[in-house]
Formats: C-alpha cells, sequence, structure tokens
C-alpha cells in the first residue's frame, strides 16, 4: 500500500523584519490563514539564510517541518517566493533530516558553556596574534600546533557557507562527514583542514590563551576567551527542512561545486 502523503494545512507564517519579509507574511496570512507555530503542520520561514537559521535554531526541539521562501538577499537555504499554490509545494516538498553540531565551550573561568550550530562550530582570534591550537579527534592529538586566524568544523548543509569561503571541501548533504578547514593558516603553512566521521568527538585546545585569546561561536551563538572546545554531533537533535523537488538541498549542494 503506497505510504499516505503528509497534509500540511495548518500553517504558521514567520518572517524577518525586513519589509519585504513583513508584506510576504501579511500577503500569505490574508490568502491561507494563520496558525500558531505550536499548533501547526508546517512553519513557512520568510527572509534570508540567516532567518532561517534563526527560525531552526527557535524550533529546534519542536520537531516541525520547515519551509523557507527567500525574502532576504540569500537564498541557500530557502525557496523561490510564489504566493500562490503554496499547498501544493508543500505536499510535493522534499524534506532533509538535518542533525546540528554540539559544542560544548570551556572559558578561561572554567565554565562551560553549551550551544547547538545548524551550520558550523568556527574558533576565532580576539587580537592582533594569531590563534595557537592543537586538534584532538576521539582523544588522539592529530595536529600538535596549528598557528591561524581560527578554524571551523562543519556540518554538510553548512559546507557551502563559511567553510566554503574558508576554502574548504563541499560535503554532499547526505554523508556522514564533517569538514574541519583552517583559516588562514601559517604554520604548518599547506594544511588545508580534513574530512573526518561525523561520530568523532573532536577537541580544539588554546595554546597560550592569556597571550592568545580566542572565541568560539555556534552559528551565532558567541563564548568569549576560551580554552578548548569540544564538538560532536548532536545525534538525538533532528530537523526536518523542505525544499521544492526540483532544488532539494542534494541538489543545491551538488551544483554550488559547478560554479564559478
Amino acid at each position: 500500500m503506497a505510504k499516505e502523503k503528509q497534509k500540511f494545512e495548518r500553517i504558521a507564517f514567520v518572517a524577518s523584519d525586513v519589509p519585504e519579509a513583513v508584506e510576504a507574511q501579511e500577503a500569505l496570512i490574508k490568502r491561507y490563514g494563520e496558525t500558531e507555530p505550536a499548533e501547526a503542520d508546517v512553519i513557512v520561514a520568510l527572509g534570508g539564510d540567516g532567518f532561517m537559521l534563526q527560525t531552526l535554531h527557535r524550533f529546534i526541539n519542536d520537531r516541525i517541518p520547515i519551509y523557507g521562501m527567500n525574502r532576504g538577499s540569500v537564498g541557500f537555504l530557502m525557496n523561490d517566493y510564489r504566493e500562490d499554490q503554496l499547498l501544493e509545494r508543500l505536499a510535493a516538498a522534499e524534506t532533509s533530516r538535518i542533525h546540528p553540531l554540539a559544542m560544548i565551550a570551556t572559558d578561561a573561568n572554567g565554565k562551560a558553556h553549551k550551544s547547538l550550530a545548524i551550520n558550523e562550530i568556527s574558533l576565532f582570534r580576539q587580537r592582533y596574534q594569531a590563534a595557537k591550537l592543537q586538534i584532538a579527534i576521539d582523544e588522539k592529538v592529530r595536529l600538535e600546533e596549528l598557528i591561524c586566524d581560527g578554524i571551523l568544523v562543519s556540518t554538510p548543509a553548512g559546507s557551502t557557507a563559511y567553510n566554503l569561503s574558508a576554502h574548504g571541501p563541499i560535503l554532499p548533504i547526505k554523508s556522514s562527514l564533517l569538514a574541519v578547514t583552517p583559516i588562514s593558516p601559517f604554520r604548518p603553512r599547506r594544511w588545508r583542514g580534513a574530512i573526518v566521521p561525523n561520530k568523532v568527538h573532536i577537541k580544539i585546545s588554546v595554546m597560550e590563551h592569556e597571550k592568545r585569546p580566542v572565541s568560539a561561536v555556534a552559528d551565532h551563538f558567541e563564548t568569549r576567551n576560551v580554552i578548548k572546545v569540544e564538538v560532536e554531533q548532536a545525534r538525538a537533535v533532528e530537523l526536518f527542512m523542505m525544499f521544492d523537488r526540483e532544488h532539494g538541498l542534494e541538489e543545491r549542494v551538488l551544483a554550488e561545486q559547478f560554479r564559478f
């Protein structure tokens, strides 16, 4: 017996504060009605990629599928905006299941700060001196000393974002991999990063942290003056992103590799 398609009749519309997104929200509510997010079958996010990340974080524990429509400047994670045939688009959409990264950042006072990241976890030097980092995978030190502006750990979903700008690899969306990419490495100069299984535990230790302070960022949550950062996949947390079938996330990641 064929599996019955899920119906998306109760829609919650959320929008960024840019005028185009607010106007789109008003028009869509007038046409399709309004449902509170807690009671909705689907949440439609109107904005750009930054707002999509905010929306995913806002509803990260609710297991409600999120369908984005682009009303911002960057729309890699968004579908094209159209007012008509929304119910049909939702019914035909593909759903990508995403696991975020979990970060535990320990600051210079010994306090642990926990955050989740959908795109990437990044470490940055806070002052003029380069950061000096040590990288361990599953408690085994793999790189004794990396002198750089920073480093990031990216999910497949985030591999086309900051990771790509830092010359990291694009990961297939369904791959069980993470990208570890240095930001402006000075020593070892030729190290361009690594691709690791998504089941590993990554520990990045900050050496000479008083002289070379470092901050850690999980998407847009920042912790200052960290001495170590631990990263692993949050396998118990699942996010559901919906895309038009002809422009699914897997196709977008593939197409990005052939752009110039």
